[in-house]
């Protein structure tokens, strides 16, 4: 034992006398403390287009910087800072100690240097001497740079300089800035709730930022701001409970170009590169924007958003062009106006519920998660044609349950087991008997198509959706059959991305927004590379887009003249309609574009009736398409291979030598081709599509 004790003795002496050493050979290395009163020069990072030359965003390149004395700089904001950053700052000297002990063992355990203590001074210190390179070497010189700070300025002086230089987001920079900002007012004015969304800027101005995609969670981390002082006892539970609910009104920011996309590009660069490297390290970033189509996308969102507000209740849409030979985003518009009042009037943007909002502008729905709805069939269907079905595949669409375990005639509404029946219906309540694989899925029919997914299997689905390029319905345990018909939160760019799969001949190239990312003076830290790998093989994805582009087989429900159809130009396209008509999709394609869009409200209010994905989402869509196609010479898909098959019900033919019967009577879900099952009985499924179809049968008089 004692032995032992004289090693971890002998090993902390050593660390000791290592550390001193470090500090005294860094110490001579590190600027003069008294520089810290003046603030390093930045430069400024620039976002361009697909061109290069038309600038979207300068990323500070108008830095806003008011420095104001101590005494105009608000009690609150200062307390609301403390609680935020560093509770201990009037008592320490600079340095956190635990803090800094317990970053070097992480440091050490992790083989890294992605931890630090961070005092204020230590803050300050980083962003106006040293940088925010991540290296011990840093963190010793930022430590020892505190030590000396510290000696040589009061707390107050080093507290204000802090808040005089620290950035805060949307290129302000010092307290002054930040609260005519965001606020419209001076620092002094500013209240306990607005001193507590300062507050929580510096630790992630990117992402914190009011007019990003990360409002909720800025509002969080706002609360806890005002715990933090209620537990310092800076403010009384009453104030506290006030500020809690205090509802905010940002003032806008100045006008950018394509502010959804930039914001996107913003985050990413951010991730990759650091809040600091972004802000102040003078990147130059090519983008993949097209302008000329994202003016287009912006007014066409305009334009019919207003329209379907009035008409169909729906507040908000969403708008993405993808290139998919290339994968590259063209145009990308998050909402109907990125600087728009959220509506309605006096609501909380961020949360739910009564109080929620029906319109968020800064919000990127292209990036939030929405049901499908029918938009998502494709890949069931697509799954369906590897499994050896063809377009041809007879189905029935009749009233059918789904649950095993209820009663057949799909009049149940709860299994002796207390689960839910599922017998869903066509969005015009109609059914329409025996119909192709190819009409149900032109026609958008709900039936047959889950149908078409117990067929294909769910897991399958899912995993070609996955390898097309769908990032979302990971919990595999949250869906059933109805999947099919949009049961499954995705993102719009997803869809546009998987879609690409289908244009682009069954080959899948990675979606981008980023052309190449260079330093100021020319170094290239990222270009856009082709990549690409073959998900679907052609037979499918053509066999696919034959069917989505074939306006006599869609004519019957949408009509011959309908929005997705385009006189001298072969266009694929599918709408999708959730339930109680809260999304209003439409992604179509030709062999050069995909195009997606979405209408509905932010907070999963219905729109109307008559709100569905064509009405809501198809003059939008095609208003686009037709701009954007303008000028371009029609193309078209290559054509799949002739199916032949002489295979009941694969073949067009339901009426076979033993009569007629479900597809489950013939076909093995798993092998269509083959032969049919020995005991279709077994089938979970099949006693309820089998007396379906004879009660149709003995209703209209046919014959087995």
């Amino acid at each position: 034992m004692k032995n032992i004790f004289l090693t971890i003795l002998a090993l902390a002496v050593i660390g000791l006398v290592f550390l001193v050493i470090l500090f005294i050979y860094y110490a001579g290395q590190i600027p003069d403390p008294s520089a810290i009163a003046s603030r390093r020069i930045n430069e400024s990072t620039k976002i361009y287009d697909r061109t290069g030359t038309a600038l979207l965003y300068d990323i500070h390149g108008e830095e806003k910087r008011t420095v104001v004395p101590w005494e105009q700089i608000s009690d609150t904001i200062k307390k609301a800072t403390l609680a935020a950053e560093d509770s201990e700052f009037y008592s320490h000297q600079g340095i956190d100690f635990k803090g800094i002990l317990r970053a070097f063992y992480q440091d050490i355990l992790h083989l890294s240097a992605s931890q630090g203590g961070s005092t204020i001074t230590q803050q300050l210190v980083k962003t106006s001497l040293l940088g925010n390179e991540k290296t011990i070497a840093r963190k010793i010189k930022e430590a020892v740079l505190s030590i000396q700070v510290e000696r040589k300025f009061t707390k107050d002086q080093i507290f204000w300089m802090y808040l005089n230089q620290i950035p805060y987001g949307s290129n302000a920079y010092g307290i002054e800035a930040a609260a005519q900002t965001y606020f419209g007012k001076s620092a002094k004015d500013i209240d306990l709730a607005e001193a507590a969304i300062l507050a929580s800027l510096p630790k992630a101005p990117s992402y914190y930022s009011p007019y990003g995609n990360h409002y909720s969670e800025l509002i969080a981390r706002k609360d806890y701001v005002l715990e933090r002082m209620k537990s310092l006892d800076y403010i009384s539970q009453a104030e506290y409970d006030q500020a809690k609910k205090e509802k905010f009104q940002f003032n806008q920011p100045s006008d950018m170009f394509a502010p959804h996309f930039v914001v996107m590009v913003k985050e990413y660069l951010v991730a990759r590169y650091g809040e600091d490297m972004v802000e102040t390290g003078g990147l130059n970033v090519i983008t993949t924007l097209d302008t000329k189509l994202q003016e287009a996308a912006s007014a066409s969102v305009s334009k019919y958003a207003t329209i379907n507000t009035d008409k169909y209740k729906a507040s908000n849409a969403a708008l993405v062009a993808e290139d998919p030979k290339t994968g590259q985003i063209l145009a990308m518009v998050g909402s109907k106006n990125y600087f728009g009042k959220s509506e309605p009037e006096g609501c909380a943007p961020g949360t739910t519920g009564a109080n929620s909002c029906k319109f968020e502008g800064n919000f990127n729905v292209a990036l939030g998660f929405r049901q499908p709805g029918s938009s998502f069939k494709p890949f069931a269907y697509s799954e369906a044609f590897i499994k050896g079905f063809t377009d041809s595949t007879i189905l029935f669409d009749l009233p059918t349950e789904f649950n095993p375990n209820c009663d057949s005639s799909a009049t149940q509404v709860k299994d002796p087991n207390g689960q839910d029946c599922y017998n869903p219906q066509d969005y015009d309540g109609l059914f329409r008997g025996p119909v192709t694989m190819r009409q149900a899925l032109s026609q958008s029919l709900n039936v047959p198509s889950v149908q078409v997914l117990y067929l294909a299997g769910i897991d399958d689905t899912i995993d070609l959706a996955h390898k097309m390029g769908i990032t979302t319905l990971n919990d595999r345990s949250r869906y059933g059959l109805s999947l099919v018909l949009g049961g499954g939160e995705v993102r719009l760019v997803d869809m546009v991305a998987a879609y690409g799969v289908f244009a682009n001949d069954g080959i899948k190239v990675p979606q981008t927004f980023i052309q190449k990312v260079s330093t100021g003076d020319g170094t290239i830290l990222e270009e856009y590379k082709h990549d690409e790998e073959r998900v679907l093989e052609p037979q499918i994805a053509r066999l696919v887009s034959d069917v989505l582009s074939d306006n006599n087989a869609r004519g019957p429900i949408f009509g011959y003249n309908s929005p997705l159809y385009f006189p001298g130009r072969q266009v694929a396209a599918k709408t999708g309609t959730t339930q109680e008509n809260r999304d209003g999709w439409l992604v179509g394609y030709t062999p050069s574009l995909v195009v997606g869009v979405w209408t509905g409200n932010n907070n999963n209010e219905s729109m109307t009736q008559q709100g569905a994905g064509l009405s809501a989402a198809g003059p939008m869509w095609n208003n686009f398409m037709s701009r954007a196609l303008e000028g371009t010479a029609p193309e078209q898909f290559i054509e799949p291979d002739p199916i032949t098959t002489d295979k009941i019900m694969l073949n067009g033919d339901y009426n076979g030598p033993n009569g007629i019967h479900s597809i489950l009577y013939y076909a093995d879900k798993k092998d269509p081709a083959g032969p049919p099952p020995s005991n279709p009985n077994e089938d979970s499924q099949f006693k309820n599509w089998e007396e379906t179809v004879q009660r149709w049968l003995a209703r209209t008089g046919q014959n087995n």
